[in-house]
């Protein structure tokens, strides 16, 4: 192996850091990750270096545009593009732009291996999965490595490759999926929080000691662009040694850079509504490029006080009939932090808008927009004892804006919070670059973050009772894995002896909580008091081998469970009476005899 290489696999930008090798001729090298520049179409006709891949699919519709127009270094004559020229192109064309494949990915409503994407496309687009177009983004990132290093193909290299915390089993399991399809070889999966505090870490070097404390617990606030996600990690003396564990981590939040971008296009409508200027579809979706483009120049420069948006016009005079107006810096921020840092209070609700009866199985975009008041309801949940952050870590790309950071600093010191921040160099390439250093840091070389699964893990068992005209019995909900516990472990769950029906269909129920961090294996969970906290995940329907007995017959097993080197979860049905055990992995997917 000649480099160990992190992925960012990123809902809006993916990017690749790598370190190479620890040891050529024994001696010691210093871990520092460099992050490679992405070849990518950014116009037709055009490839340039960029330091992320914006995580974008477009579909070209046959004789769009030029041939060779999408060419890349290592592939000719493509009718998709993936980056910075596919998102620009989906602005223009938005029914042919494939999003938020991330998220999708981690949508358990859907079947994620189906054509979904572009979601709402029309017939004549051909669409493709979630899962594909993640494999996509992979191929790319592997494509552009061979280019760079043609003699250390990158299934050959130790790869770290990153997921929400919030991702549940199915979702790190479909991510495992896409990365082995992409030709990734030696594939270790990474939560994102812990790979944005890998990459502090990795600035400071022996100094970070000099910085935490024991009992210190620092909050990862990552905020992207269409995601948010919160984790805590705490400082912990382990005979007088500082250790470092993650000890709580948040909710998938669909909101992020995204619903602000949304938020100014509505500002700037409105301001050329007034003048009396209406906008067709195409400039609406022009609209929304160019307030992106001005944020980004109004909050990241403080010397610029105004920025114009220049749309084309209509008709055979575009240029002439230029539509114009001016998004201020003082308007920027008003909405901007009102509207998603409003000033609240720790005990504010999350807002729960009222819901119709018929909705489409789109993504679950949060109805909130305050991710303040989903900060607050957080660290209600996951706080001990009132205990708040005292350390404050940002990630993703909104915290590019100093306005924004400073509103979240505000804003968790009227918690009663006084959180000391912990700078880092680049909220877009951290992760990537924290991911290769904790592949580093798995040799030896570097500090650890104790982790293991981000949730606890349950069956759903039905009790033995009888027969009640239109009733069905009770499900109880059995721990099988704790929260914690560690990649690449084993153990046996407690709960005495169980029946498996085998050789006909069934229906096993799964349910995990990122709340119950003391659940044990064993500990059983009465339906009618389950908390708040434990969510059901899709029921797995299969039929499993009978083994040498009748269909239908209810086998005595015992479980045992084991999270694998990868973070995915597997649960055995050992037979207790004869030979058999059958293998269900909480991907929901399959089961197989073993």
């Amino acid at each position: 192996m000649k480099y160990i290489v992190g992925i960012d696999l990123g809902t809006t930008n993916s990017a690749l850091a790598y370190i190479a090798s620890l040891v050529d001729d024994g001696a010691e090298k210093p871990l520092l990750a460099e992050v490679m520049p992405v070849p990518q179409v950014v116009a037709a006709g055009s490839v340039l270096d960029r330091s992320t891949l914006p995580s974008f699919m477009y579909l070209a519709a046959e004789g769009e545009l030029p041939a060779g127009a999408l060419d890349l270094p290592w592939a000719e004559g493509r009718d998709f593009a993936v980056g910075a020229g596919a998102r620009d192109r989906g602005a223009e064309v938005p029914l042919r732009l494939v999003s938020s494949a991330k998220s999708w990915l981690g949508h358990g409503a859907v079947d994620r291996r189906s054509p979904l994407l572009p979601f709402q496309a029309p017939p004549e687009v051909s669409k493709v999965s979630p899962i594909t177009a993640s494999i996509r983004y992979l191929e790319h990132l592997r494509d552009a490595w061979a280019t760079a290093h043609p003699d250390a193909p990158l299934a050959e290299q130790q790869v770290f490759l990153t997921v929400p915390a919030s991702f549940d089993a199915v979702a790190r399991d479909l991510t495992v999926e896409a990365a082995r399809a992409a030709g990734l070889g030696d594939l270790t999966l990474l939560e994102e929080p812990q790979a944005a505090f890998y990459a502090w870490l990795e600035r400071q070097g022996d100094s970070w000691r000099k910085t935490l404390k024991p009992d210190d617990q620092v909050l990862v606030a990552d905020v992207g662009g269409g995601t948010t996600d919160f984790s805590l990690i705490e400082v912990k003396d382990v005979e007088g040694n500082l250790t470092l564990e993650r000890v709580a981590v948040g909710d998938h939040i669909l909101l992020g850079g995204d619903n602000m971008d949304l938020a100014l296009a509505h500002l700037a409508s409105q301001k050329l509504a007034a003048d009396g200027k209406k906008l067709d579809a195409g400039q609406a979706r022009s609209l929304l490029l160019a307030v992106r483009n001005a944020k980004e120049k109004l909050l990241g420069d403080a010397t610029v006080e105004s920025q114009p948006i220049v749309l084309l016009g209509r008709g055979s005079k575009m240029i002439g009939n230029k539509i114009t107006t001016t998004l201020e810096r003082e308007e920027i921020q008003r909405v901007l932090v009102e509207g998603f840092f409003p000033a609240t209070t720790l005990d504010a609700p999350v807002v729960q808008a009222r819901r119709t009866g018929f909705m489409e199985l789109g993504l679950p975009f949060a109805n909130d927009t305050a991710i303040t008041r989903h900060l607050a309801a957080f660290l209600r949940k996951h706080s001990k004892n009132g205990r708040l952050p005292t350390h404050l870590l940002f990630n993703g790309g909104v915290f590019n804006s100093p306005v924004l950071r400073s509103r979240l600093v505000e804003v968790m010191s009227g918690f009663g919070a006084t959180p000391t921040v912990l700078e880092d160099a680049d909220p877009d390439l951290a992760v990537a670059r924290g991911a290769a250093y904790f592949g580093a840091s798995k040799g030896g070389k570097g500090i650890r973050i104790r982790g293991g699964v981000a949730r606890s893990y349950y069956v759903g068992i039905e009790t033995a009772m009888p027969a009640v005209p239109g009733m069905r019995p009770p499900i109880r909900a059995l721990c099988v894995v704790p929260f914690g516990m560690e990649e690449g472990t084993s153990l046996g769950v407690p709960s005495g002896e169980l029946g498996l029906v085998v050789g006909e269909p069934v229906t096993f129920r799964f349910l995990s909580s990122t709340a119950r961090k003391d659940d044990r294996p064993g500990v059983m969970l009465d339906e009618y008091t389950w908390p708040e906290d434990l969510v059901e995940t899709a029921p797995l329907e299969l039929t499993l081998a009978p083994e040498g007995v009748e269909p239908g017959t209810l086998v005595p097993v015992r479980l045992e469970v084991k999270v694998t080197e990868i973070g995915t979860v597997e649960v055995w049905c050992a037979r207790t009476d004869g030979p058999g055990r059958w293998r269900l992995e909480l991907n929901l997917r399959e089961a197989e005899a073993a």
